[in-house]
C-alpha cells in the first residue's frame, strides 16, 4: 500500500525515559540527561531510522521535588549545537521560552543553529507554565496565562521579522570590488509594540531554511490560536482517538482566518510506546518500569503540574481532592485533563498520582500492533505525525529497528531523507521574506 500523505516522526530527549524514576531501571543510563554519549547515540539511532527530528523539552524552575531529569540537564541550544556536528539530516528542535528571554537573542541563537546544521533547526515556542520561573529572572510575578500568550504573539512577530533582516543573496563578498554585502538587500525591522521595541537588523544572515521551523507546544485555546497563526508544527497530546481527531479538526480549521492552508501546519501527537514480543512481555516491561516509582515521588510529580502543590496533605485513598482552579495558570490543558479523568473515573488521589507518574503507553504491543495503532491515528486524521517517547529506557532502539520498517513497508513512512533541511523533511515550503513580498 502507498499513501500520498506521509507520516512524520520525531523523538524526544527525556533523560532515561519511561517515567520519573526510570533512571533506576536496569537498562537505564542513570545520568542520561547530562550524558552526551547517550544523547549522541539517541540522535544517531533516530537518524538511522530516518526520523524527521529530535526534540528537546526544557523548563526554567526546579525545586527538590522536581523530576530527577529536570534537576540536572543540558540547555537545549547548547546540546543541539553539539549534535549538529555529529548528524547530517536529523532536525534539531529545542524549547525556549518567550516569557523569559529576549527576541533578538533568541532570533540570533536559532539562526546560528540553522547555519551550523545546514538548515535543520527548529524552535519549540513555550510561554513557561511554572510560576516559580519568575523567581529566577528577577520578576515579581509570573504573567498570567492570557498575558503570556499576548507576549508570545508579538514576540514571534519580532523574531520572524528579524530573521528576514537579510535577503538570501545579500552577502556578495566580492574580493575584487571590496563589496561585502548589497545594501539594498538589508532590512531594518524597527519594531515598536506593546511589549518589545526592537530596531534590528539581525547580525546573522538569512538561514538555509529561510527561517527555522517553529513548533508550538500546548493545547489551550490560546495555544491553538498561537499555533494557527505562527507555527509550522504543534506538539500536543490527547488521550483518545476521538479527542485527537477533534483537536486536529479544531486547529486545522483555524488556519484559514490567517490565510493558511491545512498542509502548512503539522500536528504531532506526543506518544509513549512499548514494543514487546507479546502481551505478557509488554505488561512485564510496563510493570517493571511503573514499580520504580514510590507513592511519595508520584505525589511530587503530580504536584508539579499544579504549581508544585503539596498533595501529601490529603488522604491517599480518598477521592481526588477538590482543588478548585489550581493549575489554571500553569499546565492548563494537562491539569484540566487530570481533574477530568479523576472525576469521571472516580479515582482516589493514589490512583491519579500513580497514573500521572507512569501513564500506560497509548501504543503498546508487538511491532505490528504498534504500527497498526500509529497507522489508525494517522489515517484517521488524528495526527500528521508522532513524537515518540520510550515507555521504558530501552524502547526507542526497538521502535527504530522493529516498527519503522513496518511503516516503511506499508508506504506510510519514507525510506530516506528527501533533502538536507528539516523543512524539506517535513514537506514545508520556504517562507517568503516579509520585506520583499509584493
Amino acid at each position: 500500500m502507498t499513501s500520498a500523505r506521509q507520516l512524520r516522526l520525531g523523538t524526544i530527549l527525556h533523560g532515561a525515559s519511561g517515567n520519573m524514576s526510570a533512571w533506576r531501571h536496569p537498562a537505564a543510563v542513570a545520568d542520561a540527561s547530562i550524558n552526551f554519549d547517550f544523547v549522541k547515540a539517541t540522535a544517531e539511532k533516530a537518524e538511522q531510522g530516518k526520523l524527521d527530528f529530535l526534540f528537546v523539552a526544557d523548563g526554567l524552575y526546579i525545586n527538590e521535588k522536581s523530576i530527577p531529569h529536570f534537576l540536572n540537564r543540558f540547555e537545549p541550544i547548547t546540546v543541539l549545537s553539539a549534535l549538529a556536528t555529529v548528524t547530517r539530516h536529523l532536525g534539531l528542535v529545542g524549547t525556549l521560552s518567550t516569557s523569559y528571554s529576549e527576541p533578538f537573542t533568541v532570533a540570533r541563537q536559532f539562526a546560528s543553529l540553522d547555519h551550523l546544521s545546514n538548515g535543520r533547526a527548529g524552535w519549540n515556542v513555550v510561554t513557561s507554565p511554572l510560576e516559580g520561573s519568575a523567581k529566577n529572572f528577577s520578576r515579581e510575578k509570573h504573567p498570567d496565562h492570557a498575558l503570556r500568550y499576548r507576549i508570545a504573539d508579538e514576540y514571534l512577530e519580532v523574531v520572524k521579522g528579524l530573521w528576514d533582516s537579510w535577503e538570501e543573496d545579500a552577502f556578495v563578498r566580492n574580493k575584487e570590488t571590496g563589496q561585502f554585502f548589497d545594501r539594498t538587500k538589508l532590512h531594518t525591522l524597527d519594531h515598536h509594540g506593546d511589549f518589545f521595541q526592537v530596531q534590528g537588523p539581525l547580525n546573522i544572515g538569512r538561514t538555509p531554511q529561510g527561517r527555522p521551523i517553529i513548533f508550538q507546544a500546548g493545547a489551550s485555546e490560546d495555544g491553538k490560536k498561537l499555533a494557527a497563526r505562527h507555527a509550522d508544527a504543534i506538539f500536543t497530546h490527547q488521550e483518545s482517538l476521538e479527542e485527537a481527531q477533534a483537536f486536529y479538526r479544531d486547529v486545522k480549521g483555524q488556519l484559514e482566518k490567517y490565510g493558511r492552508t491545512p498542509d502548512e501546519l503539522h500536528i504531532f501527537q506526543g506518544v509513549s510506546v512499548i514494543v514487546g514480543r507479546d502481551a505478557d512481555d509488554v505488561e512485564r516491561q510496563y510493570q517493571t518500569t511503573a514499580a520504580l516509582v514510590s507513592i511519595d515521588d508520584a505525589l511530587n510529580y503530580l504536584g508539579r503540574y499544579f504549581e508544585h502543590h503539596d498533595f501529601s496533605q490529603y488522604e491517599l485513598d480518598a477521592p481526588f481532592p477538590d482543588i478548585g482552579d489550581l493549575g489554571q495558570n500553569s499546565f492548563r490543558s494537562t491539569t484540566d485533563e487530570i481533574k477530568r479523568r479523576a472525576r469521571e473515573h472516580h479515582q482516589t488521589l493514589r490512583q491519579a498520582a500513580l497514573e500521572a507518574a507512569t501513564p500506560r503507553p497509548r501504543f503498546h504491543g508487538t511491532p505490528e500492533q504498534v504500527a497498526d495503532g500509529l497507522q489508525q491515528w494517522f489515517e484517521g486524521f488524528a495526527a500528521d505525525g508522532f513524537i515518540i517517547q520510550g515507555g521504558t529506557p530501552d524502547t526507542f532502539p526497538r521502535f527504530v529497528d522493529e516498527v519503522i520498517p513496518l511503516l516503511q513497508q506499508r508506504g506510510l513512512f519514507r525510506r530516506d531523507y528527501p533533502g538536507a533541511t528539516l523543512r524539506e523533511s517535513l514537506g514545508l515550503k520556504t517562507p517568503a521574506n516579509s520585506f520583499t513580498q509584493q
